[in-house]
Formats: structure tokens, C-alpha cells, sequence
């Protein structure tokens, strides 16, 4: 398996099938429209068959940003601590931050992770980079007035699939170390 050119892990394939990506672009995203960017995706992009099996990892892949396993961001959050998760797939703005400072209050006591994806979004969207830098922009602004807070990235294409994309969210919050989820 290749990223960006560089090989970063080997696919041992026990099992080939054909998917029928009709039905799972409904089932997954509650719709099978073309319209919709991650199920045109799943059609039109993808490979006709999906393979299974085990994955060995070689390496991580390179990003054009800063990016942490779980295990190197839960280091940085202290023993003991709630942590209020913040996830956004969008530039922060004022409003965002508004509501960053209200969660970490309510949550007595707490770390504040905010982990926006900054992989590729819907078409027109604006780019990953561009995105992290803003928070990098928030992150020096504030990190004198808000300790407390912590910065990561997650190199995740949203997939725009709603609730179920939500847990699945929160589980790799979770994974994180956070206690708490805050949707943007």
C-alpha cells in the first residue's frame, strides 16, 4: 500500500469480493445520490472490488503537517484530567472559540484537545493546510491565556455520513484520551 508515492504498508489478502456499493452508499450515508461527494466517491472513484486481510505497517505515511498517534497526544494530556475533545472539518473562527472556552469551563477542571480533520473535504472546501493554519494562528494567540488547551490534527477525509460518522468520531476521540466530544 503506497501514499503519496512511498510504500507504508503490505496488504496479506485473504479475501477479494464485489461489493454492491448501491446499497452500501445507502446504508453507510442514508443515501445512494451522486450528489452526495463521499458516495460519488464510493462509485464512480473507487475500485470495482474490495480485498481483506491483514495489514503490516512499514511505516507512517508523511503529511505536509504536524500529526500524533493517540499514544504521543494521550502523553501530553495530564493523569487524572477530563478532556474536552474538539472536532471541526472547517477554518476556526471566534464563534468556535467562544464555544471552546464554555465546554472546558463546564467541564471542571479539564484539558481541552482541539483535534480537527485536516484531510481532503467536500469539493470547494477550503485546504487542509490552509485550515491548520488558522488554528496554528489561534493556538499562538492563546496558549499564554489557555494552558489548558492542546492541539492536534487528524488526517481523516470527513465522509459527511452524519450521526454514525459522529460516533466514529467520538471513538477516535476516544482513542485520543478524551472523556468529552464537542462537535463544531
Amino acid at each position: 500500500l503506497k501514499w503519496d508515492g512511498e510504500d507504508v504498508a503490505v496488504l496479506e489478502a485473504s479475501s477479494i469480493y464485489k461489493p454492491n456499493k448501491v446499497v452500501e452508499a445507502k446504508e453507510v450515508y442514508g443515501t445512494s445520490s451522486l450528489e452526495h461527494p463521499t458516495v460519488y466517491s464510493l462509485i464512480a472513484e473507487q475500485g470495482e472490488y474490495y480485498l481483506g486481510g491483514r495489514v503490516y505497517g512499514l511505516q507512517s505515511p508523511k503529511f505536509k503537517y504536524p500529526v500524533q498517534t493517540p499514544a504521543e497526544v494521550r502523553e501530553t494530556l495530564p493523569a487524572g484530567k477530563d478532556v474536552v475533545a474538539f472536532q471541526n472539518r472547517n477554518p476556526i473562527h471566534r464563534a468556535h472559540f467562544e464555544l471552546l472556552k464554555c465546554a472546558q469551563r463546564d467541564v471542571a477542571d479539564s484539558i481541552l484537545l482541539v483535534h480537527p480533520t485536516c484531510g481532503p473535504t467536500q469539493p470547494g472546501d477550503i485546504d487542509g493546510l490552509v485550515r491548520i493554519d488558522t488554528y496554528e494562528a489561534l493556538r499562538k494567540e492563546t496558549e499564554k491565556e489557555y494552558p489548558m488547551f492542546r492541539w492536534a490534527y487528524l488526517p481523516y477525509s470527513m465522509k459527511m455520513a452524519g450521526p454514525r460518522e459522529a460516533l466514529q468520531h467520538m471513538i477516535i476521540r476516544k482513542n485520543y484520551g478524551a472523556t468529552h466530544f464537542i462537535i463544531g
